[in-house]
């Protein structure tokens, strides 16, 4: 059903478990943009009026349960001949896997799950809920590490409509009460019971009762004892088995009264005062070995038709009876009691012999057909069933159930959990959407997020942050741990350097603008006074664009020129430099340079000269700046004069 959407608002994403009644689904609420779990029923019980109406109300009753430890319901509704419920979606493990996964759990956290477990079963109870299908497989472990509960509501639908119509019992026998195993009424103890047997199984690592079918195990519900947990883990206080102890006595009188009391127990169990308190003892029950079949109407029936003598019958017909007649009968009754005595204990020895116990292999993590082998080896039935899975390559088993260091009888099954691998979905559409938004898509489909994952391009059309292009394109059909993502993302408009037109002219710069993708913004340029340029309309800046840093390729950039005028406060003049030439000498090289508020080390002469001469050096000062003039006379310095601002008088 993956793809289908339910009520026009579910989208189903993935199938993420399942049962004998129902698949839950991963799926994704349209409306409210969230992910959901949604569990479908199976449709050969979608045709039964009567399981459906109970299902429905017992669902909307479990809808009003508001608490932490709870899986919440959202919603409940039937699309054509597909009938849902929509839950919380808790993404983690579930405590069954944590069991197979680590055996025994440490006590301190053991306690802290059961305790988080009572509270809900606590909560509900007090609703008029019933859970009677607590497992380990229905209690869920967040990321967070919060403790959920699931299946409310779908297992007391179950339980009343197969007792109802089939006089037996369905669900999980190994955490059965009693009175479930009985066929009797189940209440609020049966839970506290199946709570006993989770809370056994976290701290020894193995269940209580095991058998080769689920016959045996409900026998030993009823008629066996108890294995004593500190037998099996001496590391268990006294405190922590009493309270085991008192949630599996067979009489429910004598189990916790409520689910609160075994809390108020549980949150107190491991103060050090409790450690090590006496045993917990019950009064012996005579009537506890034997097993009492379910009164039925049809037994009613019968009594009602069969009828009962009258006690005046009975005096005449036994006035009439000779009284060798009653020693024959008696005779003949104890005579019959023995002969039906020693066939039924040969019929019992031939339909229940004895079978050994073998140990069940550990085949977690192992290829299919190495565990099928190893189960097989141990004189053990396999039974493969196929999940998908995100994290376990196909062909290699998940979990098994059960697990180590459980014992079972020859020919016993224990369940294979395959993974088929990571199911195909659609690639979702990436383009347009920022790279955050676009990252955090891809690891909620369950993607690789690695370096090449996304880079970089430059583009003229697409904001700067946004995804350009991807590969896989969108809707095809893609494996998520096996398919590696490309995702360009624009960077924005190319950039280019920006060139160094100061000095130049408006027509020079323009050019050199032009030539490296910019343009001159004609409506930001702007004429002042310069030092630097005495000439109209070369350029003194580009602020706030310095020569050298990346521009946006396309950017106008405003300029700033001159106007052919210094500044007000600028000072204007010259002085005299005489350079002599002695008889004789020929052609002498002479260079003067000026260092003033126009620029440093100006050249304004570089020539040959025959005979003495005076240059006219023209010099340009500003209040902050003086000016310097160097005269080189044949490769050597014969003077470096300072004129300064305030000598200068107009």
């Amino acid at each position: 059903m993956e793809g289908q959407r339910l009520g026009g608002r579910y989208q189903l994403e993935a199938r993420v478990g399942g049962g004998g009644m129902a698949i839950v689904y991963r799926a994704k609420d349209l409306v409210l943009n969230r992910p959901v779990a949604v569990k479908v029923l199976r449709s050969q019980f979608g045709t039964d009026e009567d399981f459906v109406t109970r299902f429905r109300r017992e669902a909307q009753a479990v809808a009003s349960l508001s608490h932490p430890n709870v899986v919440g319901v959202y919603d409940v509704g039937q699309d054509g001949d597909t009938h849902y419920m929509v839950m919380e979606y808790v993404e983690g493990y579930t405590l069954k896997e944590l069991i197979n996964r680590n055996g025994a759990i440490p006590v301190e956290d053991a306690v802290e799950i059961a305790a988080e477990i009572c509270d809900a079963l606590d909560h509900a109870h007090a609703n008029q809920i019933i859970h009677r299908d607590i497992k380990p497989h229905n209690i869920l472990i967040g990321k967070n590490g919060r403790i959920k509960v699931t299946d409310f509501g779908i297992a007391r639908a179950v339980t009343s409509t197969t007792i109802t119509h089939t006089n037996s019992v369905l669900g999980s026998v190994h955490y059965f009460s009693p009175e479930q195993a009985r066929g009797g009424i189940t209440a609020e103890k049966s839970d506290i019971y199946s709570l006993g047997i989770v809370l056994y199984e976290m701290v020894t690592g193995k269940l209580p009762f095991s058998g080769e079918s689920p016959i045996s195990v409900a026998l030993k519900h009823l008629q066996e004892p108890l294995p004593e947990p500190r037998q099996v883990n001496p590391a268990i206080p006294q405190s922590v088995e009493n309270i085991i102890l008192k949630a599996l006595v067979k009489d429910p009188t004598l189990r916790y009264g409520s689910a609160r009391e075994m809390l108020d127990d549980l949150e107190t169990c491991l103060l050090p005062e409790r450690l090590n308190e006496e045993k917990i003892q019950f009064p012996v029950d005579d009537e506890a070995t034997k097993a009492y079949p379910v009164i039925t109407q049809e037994m009613l029936e019968g009594q009602g038709r069969t009828g009962t003598p009258s006690r005046q019958e009975t005096e005449e017909e036994k006035a009439k009876r000779p009284w060798w007649m009653k020693t024959a009968l008696w005779t003949g009754a104890v005579g019959l009691f023995f002969v039906l005595a020693f066939l039924g204990f040969n019929l019992v020895m031939e339909l229940f012999p004895s079978v050994p116990e073998v140990d069940v292999p550990l085949v977690q993590g192992s290829e299919r057909t190495v565990a099928e082998q190893a189960i097989r080896a141990a004189k053990l039935v396999p039974h493969v069933v196929e999940e998908a899975s995100d994290t376990v390559e196909k062909g290699m088993v998940i979990s098994q159930d059960p697990s180590p260091p459980m014992k079972l009888k020859e020919n016993a099954v224990v369940t294979l959990y395959v993974s088929t691998g990571q199911e195909a979905i659609k690639m979702p559409n990436l383009v347009g959407t920022v790279r955050t938004v676009a990252e955090n898509e891809l690891k909620s489909k369950g993607f690789k997020i690695t370096d090449k994952t996304f880079t970089e391009k430059e583009s003229d059309d697409v904001p700067a942050g946004e995804v350009i292009n991807q590969f896989p394109p969108a809707d095809q059909e893609v494996v998520p741990g096996k398919t590696e993502v490309l995702v360009e993302v624009s960077k924005g408009k190319a950039q280019v350097t920006m060139p160094d037109v100061r000095g130049d002219t408006l027509e020079q710069a323009r050019i050199k603008l032009f030539k490296e993708g910019l343009l001159i913004d004609e409506t930001a340029i702007k004429a002042e006074p310069s030092y630097l340029y005495g000439e109209p309309n070369r350029v003194i800046h580009t602020l706030p664009y310095d020569p050298g840093m990346k521009v946006e390729k396309g950017t106008a950039i405003p300029v700033t020129v001159s106007n052919g005028q210094y500044p007000a406060d600028a000072k204007i003049t010259s002085t005299p430099v005489y350079v002599e030439v002695y008889p004789g000498e020929g052609e002498i090289p002479v260079k003067i340079t000026v260092s003033d508020a126009r620029g440093d080390n100006q050249v304004v002469v570089d020539e040959k000269i025959t005979e003495s001469r005076t240059f006219d050096i023209p010099i340009v000062l500003s209040p902050k700046k003086k000016a310097t003039i160097k005269v080189i006379r044949a490769g050597v310095e014969l003077s470096n004069e300072e004129i300064s601002y305030d000598s200068i008088m107009y």
